[in-house]
């Protein structure tokens, strides 16, 4: 009788160690915890969004061109492929190496030190922003690209283009192969443009030639017939985008068409939710980073466990855009 008693005292011992609870899983905190499940869910949505970006790119012959596309940077910079974009992905990285460092200040309960490069987080995840902005005024008002239009294009035949007054170029760089990217300029009526010292391009006379033509013509550039209006050596859209015509290796007499839709509506969701991303941790970095100063989390004594959690988000931020920029800027 009083073995089965001990055994039964035995047995209900363990069942209290079983289902006591408790303890951390993984010997994580239930704020990291949720952290991580919060992570993982959003790494499943940035991961179909960028999925069908690459279904739709490799489906699209026509999809632009990312060196040709993303090729200017600030303070007149041209034909500088992925310049700009690499120095944007630089700070990013760059903070998410000054996050570590606030991440092991706080591990030995420094204050300053995780309030100083804290700072320098927000420094870094601020000028990435400031980039963006920058990028997305430049396609938006310079380049005319919109979530339902985008004027870049590519080629998918050899050909050559045609000048103003309808004959064929002979200028090197009129010449295209499959693969090569376009860009349709819209009309800029009675506008000068000043080029400094450098000899103009082809294109860029060509655009003189155009817009003087256009010109001439006295149009209407807010009431464009819906059929456009026809040149000898390219077409005025009913949006006023001046259309390239060309001649291919085949014989074939085209003008330049928009790209996929797809593309600018993509490229703003995507980088944009990404942006938001990155807004919203600056936001919780400039909190958090203010409520270390006060001593907020120097009087709990758990090694600064909320700078951590914010690491841990501003990490996975850093890693998103890692294969937006391979998706986007690369491929």
């Amino acid at each position: 009788m009083a073995t089965d008693t001990a055994v039964h005292d035995e047995v209900h011992e363990n069942d209290q160690d079983l289902w006591s609870g408790g303890k951390k899983p993984f010997k994580a905190s239930y704020g990291k915890l949720m952290m991580w499940y919060f992570l993982l869910s959003d790494a499943f949505t940035f991961a179909g969004f960028l999925i069908a970006y690459g279904a739709l790119r490799f489906s699209s012959p026509s999809w632009p061109v990312p060196d040709f596309v993303f090729s200017t940077a600030p303070f007149g910079i041209h034909h500088a492929p992925l310049i700009f974009v690499t120095f944007m992905s630089f700070l990013l990285i760059l903070s998410s190496v000054t996050m570590v460092r606030a991440v092991q200040e706080g591990h030995r309960e420094n204050q300053r030190g995780v309030v100083f490069w804290m700072f320098l987080t927000v420094i870094g995840g601020a000028g990435f922003l400031g980039c963006q902005a920058w990028e997305w005024n430049n396609l938006i008002s310079k380049e005319c690209m919109t979530v339902l239009r985008n004027p870049f294009g590519t080629h998918t035949e050899n050909g050559v283009y045609l000048n103003a007054d309808g004959s064929q170029s002979t200028a090197e760089d009129d010449t295209f192969k499959p693969g090569i990217g376009y860009l349709m300029h819209h009309a800029h009526i009675g506008e000068g443009h000043a080029h400094g010292d450098h000899e103009l391009t082809a294109e860029e006379k060509f655009l003189e030639e155009a817009n003087a033509a256009v010109a001439a013509k006295s149009l209407d550039m807010e009431n464009l017939p819906e059929a456009g209006v026809d040149f000898p050596g390219f077409r005025l859209n009913n949006e006023g985008f001046i259309q390239r015509k060309f001649v291919t290796e085949s014989g074939v007499a085209a003008a330049q068409e928009y790209g996929p839709k797809a593309f600018g509506a993509l490229f703003f969701f995507i980088t944009g939710f990404h942006g938001f991303h990155v807004l919203s941790g600056v936001a919780f970095l400039l909190i958090i980073m203010l409520n270390a100063g006060s001593g907020l989390y120097a009087a709990r004594k758990n090694g600064y466990e909320m700078v951590e959690k914010i690491g841990l988000y501003w990490h996975f931020v850093d890693l998103v855009w890692v294969f937006v920029f391979l998706v986007f800027y690369l491929l």
